[in-house]
């Protein structure tokens, strides 16, 4: 189990890396483009990266921006750069297998679970069911590694 715990871990530590770069490139993003309005800043998204203007995720992505109110983009760029942060001392910390970023871990991927369920429910895709099924996968995963070492066993306290 110690082998299959570090290797998994590796993983979900990359991917929280990953998402931690996604996050800063939106913070350079917005650095770069202060002036425009969130809509603009979408579609110009979805003509850099060559995006299907009609695809379901480059639709949901200008039409979310549509709704949200245009905010200050210096308070976007913050809660965008403190999420990096956060994503990359998860991937530090799951890396180097320290206890409480699995707790991290498995919290982070738990308040996403509504949100995917509601998704998967009213707007049901291919993307939806599988961000659904790999977010689970990850939450049994790390709570399978937590349970498994023993100062987390709580069968074993009582």
């Amino acid at each position: 189990m110690q082998v299959e715990t570090r290797s998994g871990l590796k993983v979900i530590a990359i991917v929280e890396a990953l998402k931690g770069f996604i996050s800063f490139a939106v913070v350079l993003g917005i650095y770069a483009f202060p002036s425009k309005d969130l809509r603009q800043l979408a579609e110009l998204l979805v003509q850099h990266f060559h995006l299907n203007p009609v695809h379901p995720i480059s639709e949901m992505l200008i039409d979310l921006s549509r709704r949200v109110p245009q905010l200050n983009m210096s308070l976007l760029m913050m809660i965008a750069v403190l999420y990096t942060v956060v994503r990359w001392i998860e991937a530090y910390g799951l890396w180097n297998e320290f206890r409480w970023t699995e707790w991290l871990a498995l919290i982070s991927c738990a308040i996403y679970i509504p949100f995917e369920i509601y998704a998967a429910i009213n707007h049901p895709s291919k993307v939806s069911i599988t961000l659904l099924i790999i977010n689970l996968g990850i939450i049994a995963y790390i709570a399978r590694t937590l349970y498994s070492r023993p100062e987390s066993n709580f069968a074993a306290q009582n």
